[in-house]
């Protein structure tokens, strides 16, 4: 009686899920995830890789002017101009007298025969002002003890030790037809006072003052991963406050990197200094220094197809692909990379034919 009762249960059970499922009819399916891309559309235009950067007009990069001993009796003022035979700064109430050249007096030059490219420096120096120093020998390869000759050495013959002391008495220099490394500063040419660091009573010790050249010029920061087509002699405009241009030319690349300064971008980066001469100095008479911007010249290509950067997919077997929206993968050549896009041709593509790219 009791397994009849609970059977007749078990029927009502399974008679009152049916009608519930009747009632409440089947779950509802679960919807499908769906994946949104970013499109965009194949654009014609023109692509450059010339570039503009804000830089200083001024005078050049400021090159340390120093010194080990001594007393600082005599400082210039900033801008003054010195050419070459004139003072820079007096030490010990002697002239350190400015001389043109790339090699500096690293020694002293105290004796007949001496031989070298610091040499070379000063008999160049002491006939640029008119002192005799009569002719060099030849490249030679004599005996020891006397050193070789070597292609753009000097040698300090008896006739170029008269010559230094009649410059030295000249100079106010003492007479003693030795020449020391503090008694010149070997520069590229001539010279402007960009800064005054010791005063007048101080050590002889560390930085005394700075120079630039004589003419203006702007310093332009690059980053390295920028340089690209920016070459030494290269043609640049320059934008002036108030919206004229000049020409100019890259005269220097230095080769010195220092960290970027940070701009949100990689804090890893590295930047130089381009140095651009204006050709044209009347059009700066009148400036300093002032804010500048500077057009660099680069290749360009017209009336191309373009995607960018981010749209283009590295094949497996080599190459590069662009997805059309909702299709296919289309392989293309690429072309010019500038201003984040990219040159493409391929089979299909045509302006405004929408590819995947990263959003």
């Amino acid at each position: 009686m009791g397994s009849f009762a609970a059977a007749v249960a078990a029927a009502a059970g399974v008679i009152a899920g049916v009608k519930w499922y009747a009632t409440a009819g089947p779950p509802a399916p679960v919807p499908r995830a769906t994946v949104e891309v970013a499109t965009v559309a194949v654009e014609r235009t023109d692509l450059s890789t010339a570039k503009t950067m804000p830089g200083n007009l001024g005078y050049g990069v400021p090159r340390a002017v120093k010194a080990t001993s001594g007393t600082v009796t005599w400082l210039p003022s900033v801008g003054a101009a010195v050419k070459r035979g004139g003072v820079l700064y007096r030490n010990d109430d002697h002239p350190v007298v400015v001389l043109y050249g790339t090699t500096p007096l690293f020694r002293e030059l105290n004796g007949p025969d001496l031989t070298g490219r610091d040499v070379r420096v000063v008999l160049d120096n002491l006939r640029a002002l008119g002192y005799p120093v009569s002719d060099q020998p030849q490249q030679t390869k004599p005996k020891p003890p006397k050193p070789p000759v070597r292609p753009g050495d000097g040698v300090l013959t008896p006739q170029a030790i008269l010559a230094i002391k009649a410059w030295q008495l000249d100079a106010g220099l003492p007479v003693t037809g030795v020449i020391k490394p503090a008694d010149v500063v070997v520069l590229p040419g001539p010279t402007r006072v960009s800064r005054v660091t010791a005063q007048v009573g101080d050590p002889a010790s560390g930085e005394i003052l700075a120079v630039t050249g004589s003419k203006k010029a702007v310093t332009v920061p690059v980053r390295v991963s920028e340089l690209g087509s920016i070459k030494t002699g290269v043609a640049v405009q320059v934008e002036l406050p108030g919206g004229s241009t000049t020409p100019g030319k890259v005269s220097r690349i230095d080769r010195n990197a220092r960290p970027a300064e940070a701009d949100g971008q990689d804090a890893t980066a590295a930047e130089v200094d381009v140095t651009v001469t204006v050709q044209d100095a009347k059009a700066v008479k009148n400036l300093d220094s002032a804010p500048v911007q500077v057009s660099f010249a680069g290749e360009s290509r017209k009336d191309i197809l373009a995607v960018p950067v981010a749209a283009l997919l590295a094949l497996r077997e080599g190459g590069h692909a662009v997805q059309v929206a909702g299709g296919r993968l289309v392989a293309v050549e690429t072309g010019m990379f500038a201003m984040g896009l990219v040159e493409v041709s391929g089979d299909g593509l045509a302006e405004g034919t929408r590819v995947v790219t990263v959003s």
